[in-house]
């Protein structure tokens, strides 16, 4: 009887530690699912804020540009999105434990992209469309395109981390991004000329939408398998 006491309460401390890691293995992985349903409720709702905003013709930067009537509102909402995505990063980078190199990347470049994130509603705004051109506009235009290269890295390497059903899906994503991301390229100079951008808010929210997906559904699948080691 004592000798069983004491070996149950010599385990009870490791099973408090791993209950505890799996407790946080589960809320950073949630963190994923959470931030990008956030990004898209921000979205969202900033646009409905903006009077005037065109959810099909105006672009996602141009809700936080400086001056903007809905910029109050959704920076506060996107960093809080960019805090639980850096979460989220972190799981994955975890996640892999050393054994799983593509997963591993994965983590690194997302966490690279969520910290360069922070820096779009805090630094590198946009100006008001046809307010200061390109010139004004260009380390905006730098950090979206660092953005868009991180995430694509991130997915391609994620693609390789999980089994076949996940890497054809990654694959669909990336062609779908890759192709939205070239038909977008030729409204750039209309943007920053403050022109009309008809369709433009539609390509560039499918385009981002789909990363938001993609980053939900890795941790779905993350969630979804036993835990590869204690955290």
């Amino acid at each position: 009887m004592t000798s069983i006491g004491i070996t149950r309460a010599q385990r009870s401390p490791v099973s408090r530690r791993s209950q505890s890691g799996a407790l946080a293995r589960h809320i950073l992985l949630a963190c994923g699912i959470v931030s990008s349903l956030l990004y898209v409720a921000t979205d969202i709702l900033g646009g409905l804020r903006y009077e005037g905003y065109s959810f099909t013709s105006q672009a996602i930067s141009e809700l936080m540009a400086t001056g903007a009537p809905s910029e109050g509102f959704v920076d506060p909402l996107f960093i809080a999105s960019g805090v639980l995505g850096l979460a989220f990063a972190v799981g994955v980078f975890r996640e892999a434990a050393g054994h799983n190199r593509a997963l591993r990347i994965t983590g690194a470049l997302l966490i690279a992209y969520t910290i360069a994130g922070f820096t779009g509603p805090t630094l590198f705004e946009m100006h008001p469309r046809g307010v200061g051109g390109v010139a004004h506009d260009t380390p905006h235009i730098v950090l979206t395109g660092v953005l868009v290269a991180l995430t694509l890295l991130a997915i391609g390497f994620g693609a390789f981390a999980l089994g076949k059903r996940f890497r054809i899906y990654s694959f669909a994503t990336l062609a779908t991004m890759i192709t939205l991301g070239a038909v977008s390229g030729r409204y750039g100079a209309l943007l920053a000329a403050g022109q009309p951008t008809p369709g433009f808010g539609i390509i560039e929210r499918v385009l981002i939408y789909s990363s938001m997906l993609w980053f939900g559904v890795l941790a779905v699948a993350l969630l979804r398998r036993p835990s590869r080691h204690p955290w």
